[in-house]
């Protein structure tokens, strides 16, 4: 998840939302092509296949966030709530699908705005 988080922000903070050479560090190009096809096939990113015969893997450039991967990239910005998401997560389970996630940091976020 931690790898989704990042592609997130780092997609919202492209000019536009247009990522078309997203590369973080300490991920390989492999890495962030299949999770691209993830945040595509999950609906919080709109792209395109730009996979070839000769790739490893699926490759995807990444055009914009959908509004639901705003709303995750505004539920998951903010660091200390990040971690105190993932440390309930080890804590309770040590997996959790992207759907309870959302959940979870929106009720933590709620929480912080004392909204039941």
């Amino acid at each position: 998840m931690e790898l989704i988080r990042k592609m997130i922000l780092a997609i919202e903070d492209a000019p536009f939302g247009y990522a078309p050479e997203l590369s973080l560090d300490g991920y390989t190009p492999i890495q962030v092509g299949y999770h691209s096809f993830l945040l595509v096939d999950a609906g919080l990113a709109r792209g395109h296949d730009v996979a070839t015969m000769g790739s490893v893997g699926p490759d995807v450039l990444i055009t914009s966030l959908t509004w639901a991967g705003h709303e995750f990239a505004e539920a998951a910005r903010d660091e200390i709530r990040w971690k105190k998401a993932m440390g309930i997560v080890k804590e309770k389970s040590g997996t959790i699908t992207m759907d309870l996630l959302k959940q979870l940091l929106g009720s933590l976020m709620r929480g912080a705005l004392g909204l039941p």
